[in-house]
């Protein structure tokens, strides 16, 4: 990497982007923040906001950027577009945010051909594949947030369910970031006591807390029109990963190549993830039920990207 520093460019000053800003100068993860967006009244008040937060935490540097903030940036993150509405999926978006998209990632990779681009606006496996597709030889690069807030969501329920610290359990939503994810009980566990045979959880209370964790966003969206923080935090974390090589073990959006019969496509399974980004793919091994749900998520999620490609 060409980077001489831990630099973040975030496109998009929104709710999303604004609280990924804050996620990680709250954490002092990154050593500089350039935020962009056309809206430059927000942007600029964005940027001031932030600034006046980094005393409280460490020694960040936030600035209005442009897109020439990418030429010394380890990672940009997309996160403008269409927001989802409620009543609308996450795969309504998809043709305003795709135009968006193919508008922004030359611009992207122009400035800085060893970026890795990090995905979060929805719909984020759409998108992502996208990306793919328009750069196919930075195919490990390009990643989309995926199914790490629905993860945390999984892990925070049944949290609360076995009153244990979700960050003693190991538990994936996987699939599309959306109505065909699924929860990876075969390999889901708390230590070393797999969930997918414990019985103090039934089949119909997994099914319960999964599809909680599946359909909290539509929840929350009805109550206050989007979900910022959680999907902040957890953008802040893959960054971290990115940043310091982390090698960090994480459900991210990324290109299928054959795996579970599944190819020509990006969603969530559980990759590494470190400097360069995604740098290696786990071998987990799937029910017949699960690979059967995955390639299902994969072939509404292929007739959606149809549209857009």
């Amino acid at each position: 990497m060409s980077q001489s520093h831990n630099k973040v460019t975030i496109i998009g000053a929104g709710m999303v982007g604004s609280t990924t800003a804050y996620s990680l100068v709250l954490q002092d993860i990154a050593e500089e923040i350039a935020l962009i967006d056309i809206n430059e009244k927000l942007v600029a008040s964005q940027v001031m906001d932030l600034q006046h937060a980094v005393p409280f935490a460490g020694a960040t540097t936030v600035k209005v950027g442009t897109y020439a903030d990418c030429a010394d940036s380890s990672v940009v993150v997309i996160t403008c577009g269409a927001a989802q509405k409620p009543g609308e999926t996450r795969l309504d978006l998809v043709q305003k945010n795709a135009a968006i998209m193919k508008e922004i990632l030359p611009q992207v990779f122009d400035a800085n051909p060893d970026a890795v681009v990090v995905i979060v606006t929805n719909p984020v496996d759409v998108l992502t594949y996208l990306a793919v597709h328009m750069y196919p030889e930075k195919k490990f690069q390009i990643m989309g947030t995926g199914t790490i807030l629905d993860s945390a969501r999984l892990r925070h329920l049944i949290g609360e369910e076995m009153k244990i610290n979700p960050k003693s359990i190991h538990a994936y939503m996987i699939g599309e970031h959306g109505d065909s994810e699924f929860a990876l009980w075969s390999t889901a566990a708390i230590g070393n006591m797999r969930l997918g045979t414990c019985e103090e959880l039934s089949a119909e209370e997994k099914e319960r807390l999964a599809s909680r964790a599946r359909n909290a966003a539509y929840t929350i969206i009805e109550g206050k029109q989007s979900t910022y923080y959680a999907i902040g935090a957890g953008a802040a974390h893959l960054i971290e990963a990115i940043l310091y090589n982390k090698r960090t073990v994480l459900p991210v959006s990324h290109i299928m190549e054959g795996e579970y019969g599944v190819s020509d496509i990006c969603l969530s399974l559980p990759a590494v993830v470190g400097r360069g980004g995604i740098l290696g793919k786990l071998c987990i091994h799937l029910s017949d039920d699960e690979a059967h749900k995955l390639r299902a998520s994969a072939d509404i999620l292929k007739d959606v990207a149809a549209r857009v490609l």
